[in-house]
């Protein structure tokens, strides 16, 4: 039987730097996995790729990894941003997430091992592809649950 795994899942988007820290803090996370197709853009404010490695380690102790194999591409995001057609949007992320063999690429035992919490921008999961990239690792590895902070 599969030991049961707990995704976990954040946007940091009208959230001041406390309470994003402090929520991921509060729920354990150990791994932030940053699931965003550009983690160093103007937007990201103090989730750059280039410093929250160094803010997760020292304010929380929790370890950091992009995954861009969960993120959109380029061409389905500006799509996206244009007609605001979320169906589309979620029928052509999920068929990008088969074509790069996911979740078989991905390392499963770094979610097993860690509370493992997916990143990215929106404040809220429903239209947010971190949602469906955890309900597509819910639906093909047994014992997910998942937990939208």
């Amino acid at each position: 039987m599969a030991k049961p795994m707990q995704i976990f899942t954040i946007g940091f988007t009208q959230k001041t730097a406390e309470e994003f820290f402090g929520l991921l803090q509060d729920n354990g996370v150990t791994l932030l996995v940053d699931i965003r197709l550009s983690p160093n853009s103007q937007l990201a404010g103090f989730t750059k790729q280039d410093n929250l490695p160094y803010f997760l380690d020292k304010l929380i102790g929790c370890a950091y990894d992009h995954e861009p194999r969960l993120a959109p591409s380029k061409e389905l995001l500006g799509a996206y941003r244009q007609d605001k057609d979320w169906a589309a949007y979620e029928t052509q992320y999920l068929a990008l997430l088969a074509e790069r063999g996911v979740p078989g690429a991905l390392d499963k035992s770094m979610f097993e091992k860690k509370r493992a919490c997916l990143l990215c921008s929106e404040p809220k999961a429903d239209f947010c592809h971190r949602r469906l990239a955890a309900q597509y690792l819910q639906a093909n590895w047994d014992g997910v649950t998942i937990i939208h902070i």
